[in-house]
């Protein structure tokens, strides 16, 4: 039997989760793609046992308050799981975060909080784009919480769900 699947999300005070989550919904709705709760991933895909992951995580929010951040920008690529996405500079807190829960992809961290997966038309993704940037671009999003998630490339979207929730602060 293999191991479950976990990642560590930051996630969105609840106003600003809210916020992201009914852009998430408006572009699932018109580009027929997958709903998801938006999140800032920490260290995805990891089989680390369920205890320590916990742990870790407990101890890393304890060490760093709650911060906001700016949108530095909504981008776009063909990766599935960015395909459409609020990007955000690696702040102090959020460095902090990274090199406690995973030190070793630093190299590559990309922090951002996707709005749509999947494949969707170049021009009509570019336009929502331009749509979106003009409501976000700029906006500071409260980062409150670490989630150990059951969620993964392997697991199914609708299968994703938090399974621990510790406070930053």
């Amino acid at each position: 039997m293999t191991a479950p699947i976990h990642s560590i999300w930051l996630m969105p005070a609840p106003q600003d989760g809210e916020f992201l989550a009914s852009i998430v919904a408006d572009l699932s709705r018109r580009f027929g793609t997958p709903f998801f709760t938006p999140h800032l991933t920490v260290r995805g895909d990891t089989d680390m046992k369920l205890p320590a992951l916990s742990a870790a995580v407990a101890q890393a929010a304890g060490e760093v308050a709650a911060f906001s951040e700016a949108v530095a920008g909504i981008e776009t690529s063909e990766a599935f799981f960015r395909s459409f996405y609020a990007r955000f500079a690696i702040a102090p807190a959020l460095a902090a975060l990274k090199q406690r829960l995973d030190g070793q992809a630093n190299d590559a961290f990309i922090p951002h909080v996707s709005l749509l997966y999947g494949p969707v038309e170049a021009a009509a993704k570019a336009a929502a784009a331009a749509e979106i940037s003009a409501k976000l671009a700029g906006r500071r999003i409260s980062f409150d919480r670490l989630c150990v998630v059951t969620s993964g490339q392997d697991v199914p979207i609708e299968r994703w769900h938090i399974v621990e929730t510790a406070m930053l602060g």
